[in-house]
């Protein structure tokens, strides 16, 4: 039936498909997403970004004209040929490319005869079966730069009917796919292949690798998906495919490769020190800083924690008794392997009591106020499930609080509620923890500020003990307890106390993290007034149950109620005080010809002046003189493998073209960059016909150069690209300095302060030198370099002038 209606009554019916009467539904999911990766400050969506904001000015996009242009000359009949729409090529760049000078994927989109159905064509209710599925897209600017542009563009008008080409579409999708999973990505463009109707070049942002790509994946589905029967192509969309599943599969596809949210805290702490970072693994470890300088975090473990103070602290026994011996409050304790013997050690303690697994965390296993043997028979079966032996220990009264401590000081404390929910008068338990668990900012585990609260087997006890099930419905106002701890990861509440809590308490925590010896460490304390000392009358029965390792921070970043505290800066700033270096300078040099040479000899001198460099070349990867590994080593897996070291102090890139134009730089700047030559060797090659084109893929260098970009005067090409960089320092190279026209270029920067090294003729041949603010500096005769070949070989003449500007540049000291 559907085929046989009109394209626009079939698109309708595909919209109908989506469920739009779950629209709601979804929005909600769409907010629990956005604050996966904002915990550090909760929010939902983010702010409405205009989409192609950017400028070269403006977080490094580079200058390409958002233009689907290729418009076809009016509409032909619909054919039977299938629409093709499909990926024909797909690269993703990790660093600064042609594209922008932060990652981003570009596809080779093949539209195929959809090229002759635009969304004006498509019609109206194309448009809003798109918004249905993605309500973000009216926040889109587009290239109105307000929210709503996009969408105005895609329902066209009077002057455009058409609307706008799918390839635009689908950058959109992409975009806004990362969105509802989590991330702040907005860039993209999109423009019409010269020579190939119905193909485009698509770039967007992305913000994890793998959810970037399978963005894209999905967001042709989802196109295609909307698209009437005979207009879908075949074999983009699968069988018995439903969008809102498709959705949430993605969004758990995203958070299961996202940063945890005390990891997430910690690298943005970083990045806001201007640290760099690297992610070593698909789970939580992350290097901060380069080479040498290198320190490293797993989650909030640190490469300074002590694992004599980590095997201390899951031990809840020994920490117990170390506390104790220190004179600060803990409950009495002992340790059993039975249920019976757990039942006489309770008697012996006196209810209530205890019981928790000798070695668990995030409050796996344990359960509190026990009053009977049936009771203490259940909570050590509970235990029992976690660790060999079970603790049961006096029961501590009062609230549950987390004290966080680093390196020696308190920086934050929390009071924890258990997991639990406020009756209403009409709904039962259950669908009170239905209604719960849809709080955006609730979710599985770790990827969420809160976590969801379950019906298992611990609130089956804890109902038990109230008299109640999951089906009853508790009166108005009355609250009922699902978990015995206060843990976040079991569904608990933090409000933040950092500021009202007493002297003494603080002083007790640090005295109990160093005990432990811990750097960063958390303290599990029970007291009935956190405002008073844990000394005094009113707090009797208060003590210490637990000291952590590795500590959760999202209770402190993210309390559900009072101040965020910032947590993760004082773990960076003690892996990095004030005046630490965190960064080796980075050199990038690139040309048609002559890298290699270059790169080696600015690496030596660098490890004639006593630095350990790291270099990269089309022979390998080489740390401190030596070959590790063996073979064209010029992009970013090479520059990753250097920057990793932990013996560099400096690195040394060589930039090749095919590099740069398969997968972009392997970082996002570097302190010097250099252009040797643009030469004709390579035109012809992945799309780079011209000079022009290859000087452009080049320029990507001291696009990116901090302090100086050293460029070869003596070519134009090159020359040229003086206006393309933000460096502080322009160094130019030459070898003919008495030239009339490059001679003028180079002697007028020289004049006003200027950078340069030149080939100057004296009594012993030619000297390289080197002009810097008006300083003169002989460096060396050409026929002392035995790459020369006594100074006949003018091309390693020239490459040694571009070494010695580079390290001049770098600050080694060059008659070291």
């Amino acid at each position: 039936m559907i085929a046989q209606a009109s394209p626009e009554a079939m698109v309708q019916a595909a919209a109908f498909g989506l469920g739009l009467a779950q629209v709601p539904d979804y929005m909600v999911v769409a907010d629990i997403a956005a604050g996966r990766l904002r915990e550090v400050l909760p929010q939902h969506r983010p702010p409405a970004i205009p989409l192609h904001a950017v400028t070269p000015g403006n977080r490094g996009a580079r200058h390409w004209h958002h233009a689907c242009v290729a418009r076809p000359a009016r509409f032909t009949a619909h054919t039977k040929e299938l629409p093709a729409m499909r990926i024909l090529e797909r690269n993703v760049y990790v660093g600064p490319s042609l594209y922008a000078h932060f990652p981003v994927i570009k596809l080779l989109l093949d539209l195929g005869t959809l090229e002759a159905w635009p969304t004006g064509r498509l019609g109206p209710a194309y448009v809003d079966a798109l918004l249905a599925a993605l309500p973000g897209l009216q926040e889109h600017g587009c290239s109105y730069r307000v929210p709503g542009g996009f969408i105005r563009r895609m329902r066209g008008d009077a002057e455009d009917p058409d609307g706008t080409w799918l390839g635009h579409v689908f950058e959109h999708v992409a975009i806004e796919l990362q969105n509802i999973a989590g991330e702040e990505v907005s860039f993209g463009k999109t423009r019409s292949v010269d020579g190939q109707p119905g193909v485009y070049t698509v770039v967007y942002e992305y913000a994890q690798r793998d959810e970037g790509i399978e963005a894209g994946e999905l967001a042709l589905r989802l196109l295609g998906s909307l698209l009437s029967v005979e207009l879908r192509p075949e074999g983009v969309v699968p069988a018995a495919w439903e969008w809102d599943e498709a959705r949430d599969e993605f969004i758990r596809y995203a958070q299961r490769r996202a940063l945890g949210p005390s990891t997430a805290s910690l690298v943005k702490a970083a990045e806001e020190r201007k640290i760099p970072w690297l992610r070593l693994n698909e789970q939580s470890l992350i290097q901060l800083g380069h080479g040498k300088y290198q320190q490293r975090i797993q989650a909030t473990v640190t490469g300074r924690t002590s694992y004599i103070a980590v095997e201390l602290a899951q031990d809840k026994e020994e920490t117990n008794k170390i506390l104790g011996n220190q004179g600060l409050p803990v409950p009495r304790q002992e340790l059993v392997r039975s249920a019976e013997r757990a039942v006489r050690a309770a008697e012996r303690l006196g209810y209530p009591v205890v019981t928790k697994p000798y070695n668990g965390n995030h409050g796996r296993g344990i359960s509190i106020g026990l009053k009977s043997a049936d009771e203490v028979r259940a909570g050590f079966d509970s235990a029992a499930e976690h660790a060999s032996a079970v603790i049961v220990e006096t029961y501590l009264q009062g609230d549950d609080h987390r004290l966080l401590v680093v390196n020696g000081e308190l920086v934050a404390a929390t009071r924890r509620t258990p997991g639990r929910v406020v009756g209403d008068g009409m709904l039962s338990i259950r669908a009170l923890v239905e209604a719960v668990n849809r709080d955006p900012r609730r979710g599985v585990g770790h990827e969420k500020v809160m976590t969801r609260i379950e019906l298992d087997a611990q609130a089956d006890m804890m109902l038990t003990r109230a008299g109640m099930t999951a089906d009853s419905v508790p009166a108005a106002g009355q609250e009922v307890l699902l978990r015995s701890t206060a843990n976040l990861s079991t569904g608990g509440t933090a409000t933040d106390v950092t500021d009202i809590i007493h002297p003494d308490n603080r002083e007790m925590a640090v005295r109990a993290v160093t005990a432990i010896g811990l750097d960063v460490g958390g303290v599990d304390f029970l007291c009935l007034d956190i405002t008073e000392s844990y000394k005094t009358v009113e707090n009797a029965g208060s003590g210490i149950c637990e000291v952590n390792a590795a500590p959760g921070f999202r209770m402190h970043v993210a309390p559900s109620e009072g101040t965020p505290r910032d947590a993760a800066g004082p773990v960076i700033d003690m892996l990095f005080p004030a005046g630490a270096s965190s960064r080796v300078p980075i050199a990038a040099i690139t040309g048609t010809n002559g890298k290699t040479t270059t790169s080696r000899m600015l690496a030596h001198i660098a490890k004639m002046a006593g630095f350990t460099p790291g270099l990269t070349t089309t022979d390998g990867v080489y740390i401190d003189g030596q070959r590790t590994v063996e073979g064209d080593m010029t992009g970013p897996v090479a520059t990753r493998m250097v920057l990793a070291d932990p013996k560099i102090d400096i690195a040394v890139l060589e930039v090749a073209r095919g590099g740069l134009l398969r997968a972009g730089m392997g970082v996002p700047f570097v302190d010097v960059g250099a252009v040797l030559n643009v030469k004709s060797d390579h035109l012809g090659m992945k799309g780079i016909n011209t000079l022009e084109e290859l000087a452009e893929v080049k320029r990507i260098v001291v696009e990116v150069a901090r302090d100086c970009a050293v460029l070869n005067a003596d070519d134009d090409n090159v020359i040229r690209m003086s206006a393309h960089t933000d460096a502080k320092h322009l160094c130019y190279v030459t070898t003919h300095p008495q030239h009339a026209r490059t001679g003028a270029i180079v002697r007028e920067h020289i004049r006003a302060g200027g950078r340069a090294c030149a080939l100057e003729h004296g009594v012993n041949g030619e000297m390289i030198t080197l002009y810097d603010k008006g300083r003169h500096i002989p460096l060396m005769w050409t026929h002392l370099i035995p790459a020369t070949l006594e100074g006949r070989a003018l091309h390693n003449v020239q490459n040694a002038m571009v070494a010695a500007a580079m390290g001049f540049s770098l600050g080694i000291k060059l008659d070291a």
